[in-house]
């Protein structure tokens, strides 16, 4: 069951919530709502808009035995969160609604946020300071509430299902995708004026986590703002975990990725720099995503398209038939094309490796009982190829590369060949 590792995960828990976990025992006991004596002392702060004190007041109320009604985590997101707060405002509001989502995840029925808050942040042209926080709380939500109802068997039941279903709600999912895909290019993705902190610059061992995972962020804590790049990248990587619930939460992955995979693939056609297309596809969490959009990427730029279900055999086939791969490649080096194709075609066939492995065709549910039954993984008939194969293939690839790059030969492509050669070794072994 540890295969399942992206389910299994804390998320995007934040690192100074440490030790606040309830225990079993008060795990076991359902929680009361705060003593109503209690909540009218935070309703008048709210009435008054004295923030801080109603900050103070939830700190102090909220517990194990005590959770706060919907109608003021609603409060604490739209009228505190998403206001034009900055600094300090925003780091507390956003810790207190983490240590209320540690203390009493939230489900459909109590959770604080909907689609349609959502999606207005995302396409505001001016967003609020503390929309990457609320960004962060939104998947945190969506990733706690999908991990208790996959151990309970209930996926239909969860915040997932409710918004990012393929088969109900699929307009919400395509969304997601454009959201991505801005995150991506830099479009309309500009970093607020002042970058919410809660990694940089609330403590020493948030910048020390920070540096240990990104060097680079070392120089920004003077200025105490994080560089647009990491901006950026975090943004991406929220999205990245949505769509890759959005694959699992249905009963058929399958379908799903492959609904996703049509989506995205006009889109990806057409982003500008290689940086980009590796990036947007380096942080896809799905493995079974990423080999439904690279398949189609290379069937769209196969000279001859091939009928071949998704297999071992059709990848070779790909290094025999495809093409350079995107428009947008003109003003690049022809060998840089190439060197970009053979990455995307090892990528594609790491990903299809996972795909088989970890029985990732099949729905969740499925795929606990396929794991504990320590089943095989299920191949085709187009999986068995020799190592004679992969050699013939990857020979006609070089003579092929020698007529259009001519000589010297370019050491990169040599590299990009062998690492590809050494992988299909490895697979077919």
């Amino acid at each position: 069951l540890n295969k399942l590792h992206y389910f299994r995960r804390s998320g995007v828990q934040h690192l100074f919530l440490q030790g606040v976990a309830p225990n079993s025992e008060t795990q076991q006991r359902k929680p009361d709502l705060i003593p109503s004596g209690k909540l009218s002392m935070v309703h008048t702060t709210m009435e008054e808009n004295f923030l801080e004190g109603t900050l103070h007041f939830l700190s102090e109320f909220v517990s194990c035995q005590h959770c706060p009604p919907k109608e003021i985590i609603s409060h604490l997101i739209r009228q505190i969160l998403l206001n034009p707060n900055q600094g300090e405002i925003l780091k507390d509001t956003y810790m207190l609604l983490m240590k209320i989502q540690m203390l009493h995840p939230a489900n459909t029925a109590t959770v604080g946020w909907d689609w349609t808050l959502l999606k207005y942040i995302m396409e505001d042209q001016e967003k609020p300071p503390g929309w990457l926080l609320f960004l962060q709380y939104v998947v945190q939500t969506l990733e706690d509430d999908f991990q208790q109802n996959l151990r309970l068997r209930l996926l239909q039941k969860s915040i997932a299902k409710k918004v990012l279903s393929c088969d109900t709600c699929f307009n919400n999912v395509k969304e997601v995708v454009e959201w991505l895909i801005t995150a991506v290019t830099g479009v309309g993705f500009s970093q607020p004026q002042e970058q919410p902190q809660e990694i940089a610059s609330s403590s020493a061992e948030a910048r020390a986590e920070c540096r240990s995972s990104a060097p680079w962020l070392a120089s920004t804590d003077q200025a105490e703002v994080a560089p647009p790049a990491f901006f950026g990248q975090r943004v991406m990587l929220l999205l990245q975990r949505m769509l890759s619930i959005a694959v699992e939460v249905d009963k058929s992955p399958n379908c799903s990725s492959r609904k996703i995979a049509d989506v995205i693939f006009p889109f990806i056609l057409n982003i500008p720099l290689r940086s980009q297309r590796e990036a947007f596809l380096n942080t896809m969490e799905s493995q079974l995503l990423r080999c439904k959009l690279l398949e189609l990427l290379f069937q769209h730029s196969c000279d001859v398209p091939t009928t071949l279900p998704l297999s071992l055999a059709k990848i070779l086939y790909f290094l025999s038939h495809s093409s350079v791969l995107l428009q947008c490649q003109d003003e690049t080096a022809t060998w840089q094309r190439w060197d970009e194709m053979l990455q995307y075609l090892s990528l594609l066939l790491m990903s299809y490796q996972n795909v088989i492995l970890e029985h990732l065709r099949s729905s969740l549910n499925d795929r606990m009982d396929l794991i504990i039954q320590k089943a095989k993984p299920k191949l085709q008939d187009s999986d068995d190829i020799s190592h004679l194969d992969i050699q013939l293939k990857i020979e006609d690839f070089i003579s092929r590369m020698q007529q259009v790059l001519g000589q010297p030969f370019p050491l990169q492509i040599m590299e990009k060949l062998c690492m590809l050669r050494e992988l299909f070794l490895i697979v077919t072994a």
